[in-house]
């Protein structure tokens, strides 16, 4: 992905970056971060990648766990001034979602296009639209680059999935004063993500032949009573949101996205498997969620004639997401407000909340202020025709050279 002169190269660079199918898991997550480390070193940093040692993060207590199969993935970061304390941290996730229904397309999801001054294809929005905005404004320093005040870019994997990239990051002692991560926010400050699990619930039965449905106990019929509970306590944890969440109808959505059961139409199903998502608080602690939906399932499972005394079996497998937050009051919302209306000619959205998890928890965590600006509407990811405004993509660009010229506070 060579550098691209001219008005245009932020915009070449979006396409290239897109056109890599780099999902969780796949190789091109390896492939990309390579082609990254050649374009970054191109443009003048010093560049530090690293293959990650799976075994050893998954065994350690903290890790943010996976959704995907891996058995490779490599860190990637960049530095204009090696050995010199980071001021800020531009952090961009490479993974992208699969597809999904290549039907529901207008187009081939690795083939961008752009149309009416949007791109089009996955990934465009989640979030290859802010990590071409921190490339178009590391090349706008051109050789200016080693001159600014220090600063670093992290380039990620997994976040899709839990976050493992930003967590080997920080690992590996890659850390600064602030960072911000471009996620689609529409040019907003977010400064706030709420958290979320992933839940299993496997529910038994008494198999036996349809014909004799009398003579078993359905697992289907036995999750219902489960599945009403579960509505009950997303109602009663969405009563009370916390403020930068307020203006969300439903801040911590609690949803059931898969259930599998049956193996036969004519046998009764002795095993239904229920898989969802559970939002968290942005400043809950997951054990006290976990233990909240536990114990709903075993009182819905105790008013149950058969799974009060064969009681269902909840896991959480997949990314822990717990919530984070910038400190209230902390110089980076101002400072990059002020870029954007500096670039922009208008103010900034007032700071708000997302329901979504984000590696911003992981960097919050390990004593980094971290807020979301970037490029694009969170509703389109993940989503078919997935898109990103182009004019956008630029402003980004613009805000994080102000930003690196300037640096942090």
């Amino acid at each position: 992905m060579p550098a691209q002169p001219g008005p245009e190269r932020v915009l070449r660079t979006l396409h290239d970056l897109v056109a890599v199918p780099s999902e969780g898991g796949a190789a091109d997550e390896l492939r990309i971060q390579h082609l990254l480390a050649e374009r970054l070193g191109d443009l003048g940093l010093t560049v530090d990648l690293w293959p990650l040692d799976l075994d050893a993060l998954r065994a350690d207590p903290g890790y943010p766990g996976e959704e995907v199969d891996r058995t490779a993935a490599w860190g990637l970061v960049a530095t204009n001034l090696p050995g010199e304390d980071v001021g800020l941290v531009l952090s961009a996730h490479v993974d992208v979602v699969p597809p999904g229904d290549l039907r529901s397309w207008s187009g081939a999801p690795y083939a961008p296009v752009v149309t009416a001054g949007n791109m089009l294809g996955r990934g465009t929005c989640d979030m290859k639209g802010g990590l071409a905005g921190i490339l178009g404004a590391v090349e706008a320093l051109g050789p200016d680059v080693t001159a600014v005040a220090p600063f670093a870019v992290h380039c990620v994997v997994g976040e899709e999935d839990g976050g493992l990239g930003a967590y080997a990051t920080l690992a590996r002692g890659h850390t600064g004063r602030a960072c911000v991560i471009p996620e689609p926010t529409d040019l907003g400050l977010v400064t706030a993500n709420a958290g979320s699990l992933t839940f299993r619930i496997e529910v038994p039965g008494v198999a036996t032949h349809g014909s004799t449905a009398y003579a078993g106990v359905s697992a289907i019929d036995a999750y219902l009573p489960l599945h009403a509970a579960l509505a009950r306590l997303s109602e009663r944890r969405n009563r009370v949101r916390e403020p930068l969440l307020d203006h969300l109808p439903v801040p911590y959505p609690l949803s059931v996205g898969r259930l599998q059961a049956g193996d036969w139409p004519s046998s009764v199903p002795d095993r239904l498997v229920a898989e969802g998502r559970y939002g968290l608080r942005v400043e809950e602690d997951p054990a006290v969620a976990v233990a909240e939906l536990e114990q709903t399932v075993a009182e819905a499972a105790a008013g149950h004639p058969f799974l009060r005394d064969h009681p269902p079996v909840v896991t959480w497998p997949g990314g822990r997401f717990r919530g984070g937050h910038l400190p209230a009051g902390h110089a980076l919302a101002r400072q990059v407000a002020a870029a954007h209306a500096e670039e922009t000619g208008r103010e900034v959205d007032a700071e708000r909340g997302a329901p979504y998890g984000s590696d911003l928890r992981l960097y919050a965590g390990a004593g980094v202020p971290t807020l979301h600006y970037g490029p694009g509407d969170v509703r389109l990811a993940h989503g078919p025709d997935e898109s990103v405004p182009l004019d956008q993509v630029e402003l980004t660009a613009a805000v994080f050279t102000r930003l690196l010229r300037e640096g942090v506070a």
